[in-house]
């Protein structure tokens, strides 16, 4: 049996070596995701190349096969990996390659309102567009309810059809596509520190995630070793983030089951995450002060100071939160056997973060592909079997106690030294995957000789994980479906970048 090893041997070194290959070898790699051998990380396209970064659990070797797509076609992975499906859908709408043999042609990004089609390929002329397709569903009594994708709460648009018997959803089908912003439209040709500002914005809610992604693929295109003070302070940023939205999530999926004692508490230790991460290092949500070669804003000892505070206040709280939520019967009656994705369904589609732990795929990127100061650092992965929301609940419950105290060997380790060391740009491209609080994001950085941004692709973990949550409502009831949406709180920005 062929193993990515053997087709990535000679490659240039490097984590994410990348090696053009065959169509053979292209449809070995789709027959390879189909039997779970090897697990799909992201799929991207140029005008005439197609790419895959894949990773092979059993050996944790990882890689990218390119394929030419000069004559505008390529061999559909989706044939054989669900998971590349919607992919596959937004390589043909951005940049006009079509996927041959795809079960599914429907455009997802592109709802015909751009001034023209394939943006990042081989530009022509907008059409108007055709009326979306939902997939068809055939049963009696069944009806359909219409979703979105303007919503009654301040959120991002998303549109949901359900199609339901009585009560029971039969089945779900999202549209996303509405928030797309052209970030890698934005990316070509940007220079770097404008290019940093643009990948930390991918996603709000995880800035610090993703501009540690795109500096890591930039520093290992440059072959830039950070120093080691910057590598802890992102580390500490990335720790911070990850408190802040797991605690806001846990509040509000007890908010959707009517709990909103919980939503309060937790608003307010959400809140005090946020103001001492202002005040250690100058933004709430402290944008923009990871950049490539390091960090932008040091922290003093006051800054330490303020988080050291925090994590006693909240290693005080947080336990009592806690058994409130477990103590509390209607909250486990609306949680306990919610919104179940099966363990192969998540191993399918490579999903990560609490969605992929709370079904019993242990991946993170913390442990899978650690960097400094991560592997040296003491802390568990937590998993759970059962995969409904009560087990993404209790991940998420898991994961703040493991951040404090990863927190708290990172102030007590903290070394001295530079923050930052100059990038010298160079023809060279670079991969990376962080552990965001949602999961793993996928950075691919090709850069030019002037230090500008060739091209670059970012892939966000809601993006295999959009697709359970349409599996997650099957079977249960309407009513439950905010309830299994805030469990798993993909990201519409990140997905639709």
């Amino acid at each position: 049996m062929i193993t990515l090893a053997d087709i990535i041997v000679d490659a240039a070194a490097g984590q994410w070596p990348r090696v053009p290959v065959s169509a053979d070898l292209w449809d070995l790699a789709g027959q390879q995701l189909a039997a779970g051998t090897w697990t799909l990380v992201a799929h991207w396209g140029e005008p005439t190349t197609v790419h895959a970064a894949l990773r092979e659990p059993a050996t944790g070797t990882t890689g990218i096969l390119s394929l030419d797509a000069t004559n505008g076609h390529f061999p559909s992975l989706g044939r054989y990996a669900p998971a590349a499906r919607r992919l596959e859908r937004t390589i043909r709408d951005l940049v006009g390659l079509e996927p041959e043999g795809a079960p599914d042609l429907r455009s997802w990004l592109d709802h015909g309102r751009w001034d023209v089609r394939h943006p990042l390929g081989v530009q022509v002329p907008a059409v108007a567009p055709e009326p979306y397709r939902f997939l068809p569903v055939d049963g009696e009594g069944l009806h359909q309810i219409p979703v979105g994708p303007v919503h009654a709460g301040i959120i991002e648009p998303g549109h949901f059809r359900f199609t339901a018997s009585g009560e029971t959803v039969v089945r779900l089908e999202e549209r996303l596509g509405y928030v797309h912003k052209g970030i890698e439209g934005l990316l070509l040709g940007a220079p770097l520190d404008r290019a940093a500002k643009l990948a930390g914005r991918a996603s709000g809610d995880s800035t610090v995630a993703y501009a540690i992604a795109f500096a890591q693929a930039v520093e290992a295109a440059c072959g830039v070793s950070v120093p080691l003070r910057a590598a802890y302070l992102r580390a500490i940023m990335l720790e911070l983030e990850r408190i802040a939205n797991h605690v806001g999530d846990i509040g509000a999926v007890c908010n959707d089951a009517a709990f909103s004692l919980m939503h309060a508490h937790c608003a307010i230790m959400r809140e005090r995450v946020l103001r001492a991460a202002d005040l250690a290092f100058g933004h709430r949500l402290m944008m923009d002060r990871v950049v490539p070669g390091g960090i932008a804003k040091d922290i003093d000892q006051k800054g330490k100071s303020h988080i050291s505070k925090l994590l006693a206040q909240i290693g005080k709280q947080f336990p009592a939160l806690i058994t409130i939520y477990e103590d509390t019967a209607s909250l486990q009656d609306r949680t306990v056997r919610t919104g179940m994705v099966r363990h192969d369904l998540v191993a399918q589609f490579g999903a990560g973060g609490y969605v992929g732990r709370a079904s019993g795929r242990s991946f993170d990127a913390r442990k899978n592909f650690p960097c400094q100061p991560y592997e040296t650092l003491d802390f568990e992965v937590p998993t759970l079997e059962r995969g409904d929301v009560d087990a993404r609940v209790r991940i998420r419950i898991r994961e703040v106690e493991q951040s404090l105290s990863l927190l708290r060997q990172l102030l007590a380790q903290l070394p001295e030294g530079d923050i930052w060391v100059p990038i010298i740009p160079r023809l060279a491209e670079g991969s990376t995957l962080v552990e965001g609080f949602r999961g793993d994001i996928f950075a691919w950085v090709r850069m030019n000789e002037d230090g500008t941004i060739a091209r670059c692709h970012l892939r966000d973990p809601s993006c295999f994980q959009w697709p359970l949550l349409e599996v997650a409502i099957d079977g249960n009831i309407v009513a439950d479906f905010p309830l299994c949406n805030k469990s798993f709180n993909c990201s519409y920005a990140g997905h639709d970048l």
